[in-house]
C-alpha cells in the first residue's frame, strides 16, 4: 500500500507544471481587462482596440516565472538561515560603515554629473522626499512597532500649514518650516491619545481612519483650504533672501546676480535638491542619535514586549506619544518642502496610496533599517520613474517590484541593522530585538 501511495504522488515536475498552469490562468483573467483593451482618441470619438499580443506575453511570462520558481526555488523553511543568507548578512555588517558615507558623497555629486538634467534631478528630489518620509515613519513602525496607515495625514498637515502661513501672513520658508513640523507633531499627539490601548490591526484601522478624516476635512473646509480646488501660488524658497529668478520684482539682487552667475532655471531645481538632501540627512542623524538615548531604547523595548516595558517602569503612554509626535514632525517637514516645491497642493495629493507607499518602503527596506529605507525608496520610486517606457504601467511595475522583493527577501532588502548598544569586553553584543540578518541567536 505504501508503494502504491508513493507511485500516485506526482513528481516535482508535474507539480511545478500544475502550479504554473494555475498561475497562468489567474494571469489571463487579470490581463484581459488590464492589458487586452485600449481606448484610442479618434476624430469621431473613442475607439476600443484589442492588444491580445500583450495578454499572451503577460501570461507566458507568469507561466515561465512560476515554473522556474517551483523547479529551482528554495524548499527550505524561511526561518531556517541558509549559508547564502548568513553570508549576505556578514557582508552587510562589514560594509555598513562605508555604504553611508559613499552614498552621501554620491548624492552630493549627482547634480554635478554630466547626465544630470532636469528630469534626473526631479526624480532625485522625489526619491529623497520619500526617503525622508520613510525615515520619519520608521520611528513609528520600525522602532516603536506601531503600525501607522495614516502617516500621509501629517504630510498633509505640514504642507497646508506652510501654504496657509506663507500665503496669508507672507512668512518665508525658513520660518514656516519649523512651524509646520510643530503643527504636524501636535496632530501626532492628538492621534496618539485615542490609540494608546490599541495594537496591531486595530491600531492600523484607527490610523487609517484618521488619515482619511484629515483628507475629508481638507476637502470640506473650503473657507480655509479652498476645498478640492487646492491652494496655488505658494511661494518658492529663497537662498537667504535671494530669489531664483532672472530679475527680482523690487530691483534687488538675485541668486545669479549676487554670485555673478548666468541665470538658469536649473539653479532653483539644484537648490531644492540640496535642500531636501540636507533635510533627509538631518532626519537620519536625529534618528540614529535618538536610538541610543533612553527614549529610543524604550521604543524598541515597547516594540518587542509592552508588558515587559511596564514591569521595568517604562511608561507606555509617554513612549507611544513621543514616537507619534516625532515621526509626525518629520512628516510635517517633508510636507512643507513638498508644498514649496510644487507651488500647488490639493487634497488629492494626500490619499491613502501615499501612506501605503511610505509603509511599503519601510517594510520592504527592513523594519528599523535606515539604509534599507534608502534602498527601497530607490527601487520602488526611482526605478519606475527612471524607466520612461513604463510610464503607462508605473503602478504595475511598482506592484511587481514589491512582489519580487517579498519573494526574494521576505524580511526586507536590508534586514540587518546595527545594535543599539554593545556590552562586554570580549566583543559580545546585546542587540535590541531578535537577530535581523537571518542568523540564529547565540
Amino acid at each position: 500500500m505504501a508503494v502504491a501511495a508513493v507511485a500516485k504522488t506526482p513528481s516535482r515536475g508535474v507539480r511545478a507544471l500544475r502550479e504554473a498552469a494555475v498561475a497562468a490562468v489567474v494571469a489571463l483573467v487579470l490581463a484581459v481587462p488590464l492589458l487586452g483593451f485600449e481606448t484610442v482618441q479618434m476624430q469621431a470619438g473613442l475607439e476600443l482596440r484589442t492588444r491580445w499580443s500583450w495578454v499572451a506575453i503577460a501570461v507566458a511570462s507568469v507561466f515561465t516565472g512560476r515554473l522556474l520558481l517551483a523547479l529551482f526555488g528554495s524548499r527550505a523553511r524561511r526561518d531556517t538561515p541558509s549559508p547564502r543568507s548568513t553570508e549576505l548578512g556578514r557582508i552587510v555588517r562589514q560594509s555598513a560603515p562605508y555604504v553611508g558615507p559613499v552614498g552621501v558623497l554620491a548624492a552630493v555629486a549627482l547634480p554635478l554629473m554630466p547626465f544630470s538634467d532636469r528630469y534626473v534631478l526631479d526624480v532625485g528630489i522625489l526619491v529623497l522626499t520619500y526617503v525622508m518620509l520613510g525615515w520619519g515613519l520608521n520611528i513609528v513602525v520600525g522602532l516603536a512597532g506601531l503600525l501607522d496607515l495614516g502617516y500621509v495625514a501629517f504630510y498633509a498637515v505640514g504642507a497646508y500649514t506652510f501654504a496657509l502661513l506663507s500665503l496669508n501672513f507672507d512668512l518665508s520658508f525658513w520660518i514656516c518650516l519649523p512651524l509646520a513640523g510643530l503643527f504636524a507633531g501636535s496632530f501626532g499627539v492628538l492621534l496618539g491619545f485615542p490609540v494608546l490601548r490599541l495594537r496591531g490591526d486595530y491600531l492600523a484601522i484607527v490610523t487609517l481612519g484618521f488619515g482619511e478624516m484629515i483628507r475629508v476635512i481638507l476637502i470640506n473646509f473650503s473657507s480655509l483650504t479652498n476645498g478640492p480646488n487646492g491652494l496655488s501660488g505658494i511661494p518658492r524658497p529663497s537662498f537667504f533672501g535671494l530669489p531664483f529668478t532672472a530679475a527680482p520684482a523690487d530691483g534687488g539682487a538675485t541668486f545669479s546676480s549676487f554670485f555673478g552667475l548666468a541665470y538658469s532655471p536649473l539653479q532653483r531645481v539644484i537648490f531644492l535638491y540640496y535642500l531636501i538632501l540636507v533635510l533627509a540627512l538631518l532626519t537620519n542623524a536625529f534618528t540614529l542619535r535618538i536610538r541610543r538615548l533612553p527614549i529610543g531604547r524604550a521604543w524598541e523595548g515597547l516594540r518587542e514586549d509592552e508588558i515587559a516595558c511596564r514591569s521595568l517602569g517604562i511608561n507606555p503612554t509617554n513612549t507611544k506619544l513621543t514616537a507619534f509626535a516625532i515621526g509626525a514632525m518629520f512628516g510635517g517637514f517633508a510636507g512643507s518642502f513638498f508644498a514649496t516645491r510644487q507651488g500647488f497642493i490639493s487634497p488629492e495629493s494626500f490619499t491613502f496610496i501615499e501612506s501605503a507607499i511610505i509603509l511599503a518602503i519601510v517594510v520592504l527596506g527592513g523594519m528599523g533599517s535606515q539604509l534599507g529605507v534608502v534602498v527601497a525608496a530607490i527601487v520602488l520610486i526611482g526605478g519606475p520613474e527612471l524607466v520612461r517606457q513604463l510610464e503607462d504601467f508605473r503602478m504595475l511595475a511598482f506592484g511587481g517590484l514589491m512582489v519580487l522583493i517579498m519573494l526574494w527577501r521576505p524580511r526586507g532588502l536590508l534586514a540587518y541593522r546595527e545594535p543599539t548598544i554593545r556590552l562586554g569586553t570580549a566583543g559580545a553584543a546585546v542587540v535590541s530585538g531578535p537577530p535581523q540578518d537571518g542568523t540564529q541567536a547565540r
